[in-house]
């Protein structure tokens, strides 16, 4: 036991490496970038808020030390990902670990006639918009970022869906007493496509880059406890076998474990933490 312990040694470190967190200035980016940080690593959070991706990473460098920098980036557009990677190779010459986090939240607009969120109504701008940011973005950021790693020969991306990525989503915890049918609220058709869409990006990089030394993975996280109704919250803890949705920080043992050798032999997983919801 003497040996396996001292073989560990260090094994979560990740001085001298550099992250990108997409969605950085949001509640879970930030949690993903503090993970890192404690590690030791240098974290990069992109959003499209300079004002908010800045004022986090200046707060994490200033808690953990390591450096962290917030930048202002559209990682739907080609050429705002190219401007990113060449600010990056100036101030870091590197980029080690990519977590593609960034997704929309679908909130659109309903009035008493129609709700939007049902897939009878479901706009196709909204679609095009969920899709270009959960999807293509992480595809943009994989082409760009990951190719670099592979011309390093190392590297680690790290994919962000949802338990909702492996099973259909309990309409039932959204609805509404006393509103009729057409009216009753949905989870987004957008949601449940682009984060069962990311574990095939995350098998189809994991073979693509086999030989070239980048790991490929995703994390399956469930719902994060986030000031939402009782009503909601017992409807859904109901279905979790711990009872209870996530508190924001636990997701970051994962995201540590994913971006670190400690998951050296790891590639094309997916990494479920629900609560044990999807073995319901």
């Amino acid at each position: 036991m003497a040996g396996l312990a001292k073989d560990m040694e260090g094994v979560f470190d990740l001085s001298g490496r550099v992250a990108i967190i997409t969605g950085g200035a949001g509640l879970l980016g930030e949690q993903h970038a503090r993970a890192l940080a404690s590690a030791g690593c240098s974290t990069v959070l992109v959003d499209i808020s300079a004002e908010r991706a800045a004022a986090k990473a200046e707060a994490i460098t200033l808690e953990f030390g390591s450096p962290s920098i917030g930048l202002a980036t559209d990682i739907t557009s080609q050429q705002s990902l190219q401007a990113l990677a060449r600010q990056i190779r100036e101030q870091f010459g590197r980029v080690d670990i990519l977590i593609n986090n960034a997704a929309n939240n679908p909130k659109v607009e309903a009035n008493s006639q129609v709700n939007f969120s049902r897939l009878e109504n479901f706009p196709l701008p909204q679609w095009e918009a969920d899709i270009a940011v959960g999807l293509t973005g992480a595809f943009l950021c994989s082409q760009i970022f990951g190719s670099w790693m592979a011309e390093r020969g190392s590297g680690t991306i790290i994919n962000v869906a949802s338990d909702l990525a492996l099973i259909g989503p309990d309409q039932r915890i959204y609805r509404h007493p006393g509103l009729p049918e057409h009216l009753q609220p949905v989870k987004p058709v957008t949601y449940a496509v682009v984060k069962s869409a990311l574990l095939g990006l995350t098998r189809y990089l994991a073979t693509y880059w086999a030989g070239k030394g980048v790991r490929v993975n995703s994390i399956s996280p469930g719902g994060v406890l986030n000031g939402q109704p009782e009503e909601f919250l017992e409807k859904l803890s109901a279905l979790i076998p711990m009872g209870r949705m996530a508190r924001f920080d636990e997701y970051q043992g994962a995201i540590l474990f994913l971006s670190s050798d400690a998951s050296s032999y790891m590639t094309g997983a997916n990494l479920v933490v629900d609560g044990g919801r999807t073995c319901w």
